[in-house]
């Protein structure tokens, strides 16, 4: 008998939809208690200045922006690591209680923290099912758990979109 996958990455080009997944199975899934976090685009006067994220738990951060001084680079954007393993690292930690795992996303920015990295293996580890966003590029962790074997990466695009939500969530075992 062909064991049940219950950890699935979304991967694709970015604005492909991937974080509206995430959102669709939080919505269809409200019932259940699900741990993680989302990201959204900080704009000012119509231009990217940032990303912020809201962990399911309702604790909110700024990720990144142009006008942080400190903190690791990604393009024009500097990190606040510090910030965002406050918000993050606790709503991470492998509980039994929570049915589902959702994190947007295992990016470079992300990926900073060796302590995500080291919270998102456990959760892999752990019998506790995960829907996860992953960038589409990129070296090191990304490769890694992308190469994963328990695991289906599936690509997110402007036609299969819609459809990922109900598929993903009649797979998962919860």
């Amino acid at each position: 008998m062909q064991k049940k996958i219950n950890k699935f990455l979304l991967t694709g080009l970015p604005g492909c939809g991937k974080t509206t997944v995430i959102m669709h199975l939080a919505d269809m899934l409200k019932a259940r208690k699900i741990a993680g976090f989302y990201t959204k685009e900080i704009r000012d006067a119509g231009q990217r200045t940032g990303f912020s994220l809201q962990t399911f738990g309702g604790k909110r951060s700024v990720l990144s922006s142009i006008n942080f001084k400190n903190g690791p680079s990604v393009g024009r954007y500097r990190v606040d690591i510090e910030g965002f393993e406050r918000a993050v690292l606790p709503e991470l930690a492998v509980n039994k209680e929570v049915n589902l795992y959702l994190i947007d996303e295992i990016g470079k920015m992300e990926c900073f923290s060796s302590k995500f990295i080291e919270m998102i293996k456990q959760i892999l580890d752990s019998g506790i099912p995960l829907v996860a966003t992953v960038a589409l590029k990129g070296s090191g962790f990304i490769a890694q758990v992308k190469e994963r074997k328990d695991i289906e990466l599936i690509t997110v695009t402007a036609e299969n979109g819609d459809l990922l939500p109900a598929k993903i969530s009649s797979q998962m075992n919860i």
